[in-house]
């Protein structure tokens, strides 16, 4: 006969009501949260009160949740969650260009672009020339791969944000590449800006003493037949919130250079090159 609850044996009690028939993954995973769980609970010796703060918090989290806003990922994404699942799915040798999170603004089916146009259709922000290279480990061009790229606008926002006030499609577009596997787009020097703080999230951060800025970014997904998924940003150098991001999605090798230019087709030039890696290389390391 299995034991009654207590507080020594509640791991082995709980997990215990688990029937034999139950899909084995999800038992591992849930046996797993309910020992951190109650380790957690145990560890710092929760209180009601405190409980009760932490279940008034989540129901105000999923209150908040509409099509247009997910404030769960905004929650996993403050507390670290979201990029260190990233990077366990996706770790990648040595050279190849590293993953960050996603973000909540893509959006499928941006416009086909030719190389070298404009993604800028508000013409605000200071003109920049982005270009690189799509390689594979071994240093050869990639042609065929698309470059699925987007970012926010002069004042900090993404066209989804206002759209009534943005053009549809503003600072989004794609390009694919051709035999020399060069890339190249005119957009804006992104601007950094804050994560949505009106909600349980932006609280939580304001009582942590944490800012909700991201820094200046570019987003990429950059994709190529026999290639894996590339989801990454190019970071602006020298941005004052690099080092403090509210979602823990600057990595050291996604900082790009980003050059004055005296005349010619922009203000700035970023130069980026994307290393792809084959499929199932990663998975063989």
């Amino acid at each position: 006969m299995l034991p009654y609850f207590t507080e020594e044996n509640s791991v082995e009690t709980v997990n215990a009501r688990m029937s034999e028939g139950a899909n084995p993954r999800l038992v591992q995973v849930m046996s797993a949260l309910v020992k951190h769980l109650h380790a957690f609970a145990k560890e710092i010796e929760l209180s009601q009160s405190e409980w009760e703060v932490a279940i008034d918090f989540l129901t105000r989290t999923g209150q908040i949740c509409s099509p247009e806003r997910q404030e769960f990922i905004l929650l996993s994404d403050t507390l670290g969650l979201s990029m260190l699942v990233d990077a366990i799915n996706n770790r990648r040798p040595a050279g190849a260009t590293e993953n960050t999170v996603l973000g909540p603004f893509h959006v499928a089916g941006a416009p086909e672009r030719e190389m070298g146009a404009s993604i800028c259709l508000d013409g605000k922000g200071e003109s920049c020339l982005f270009e690189g290279r799509v390689l594979d480990l071994n240093g050869n061009p990639i042609e065929g791969a698309r470059v699925d790229v987007w970012s926010d606008n002069a004042e900090g926002f993404y066209d989804v944000q206002q759209p009534d006030i943005q053009p549809k499609w503003n600072n989004r577009g794609i390009f694919t590449t051709g035999a020399d596997g060069h890339y190249r787009f005119v957009g804006i020097k992104p601007v950094s800006y804050p994560i949505p703080d009106d909600g349980p999230v932006g609280q939580m951060l304001a009582h942590l003493g944490r800012h909700p800025y991201r820094p200046a970014h570019m987003h990429y997904i950059v994709t190529a037949p026999g290639y894996e998924k590339l989801v990454t940003h190019t970071f602006v150098g020298e941005d004052e919130y690099l080092d403090s991001d509210t979602v823990f999605g600057v990595k050291n090798t996604l900082i790009a250079p980003y050059e004055r230019l005296q005349d010619g087709l922009a203000e700035w030039r970023s130069p980026f090159d994307f290393v792809l890696v084959q499929e199932n290389t990663s998975a063989e390391r």
